[in-house]
């Protein structure tokens, strides 16, 4: 019995430590991807927060910087102040393209 004993108590041992260390529901193997998407996430989060700050600084611009708004505002809508001309260039492919269109 004595032999017995010798043979299965270090086999349950090792069996228990093989579970503890690779099975179950927190394995290394689980953990060690649990802690890269932590990583990822941390990641994630940070871009976003950068993001955040820039939106912020843009929009403390829009609210208070009327050379913002001006540049917006010529660059985007083709605005002008008064008395200026506003004047537009068409590239040479596409003036062109119409004129070699047929008529209808």
């Amino acid at each position: 019995m004595s032999g017995l004993k010798r043979l299965v108590v270090p086999g349950l041992l090792l069996m228990a430590a093989y579970y503890a260390v690779f099975g179950g529901e927190y394995s290394v193997f689980e953990l060690r991807e649990a802690r890269a998407d932590v990583v990822e996430e941390q990641a994630r989060l940070e871009q976003a927060r950068t993001e955040i700050d820039s939106l912020r600084v843009e929009l403390d611009r829009l609210e208070h910087d009327p050379a913002t708004i001006e540049r917006i505002a010529r660059e985007d809508y083709g605005m002008v102040r008064t008395g200026e001309t506003l004047y537009r260039f068409a590239d040479a492919d596409d003036t062109g393209a119409r004129e070699a269109a047929p008529a209808r």
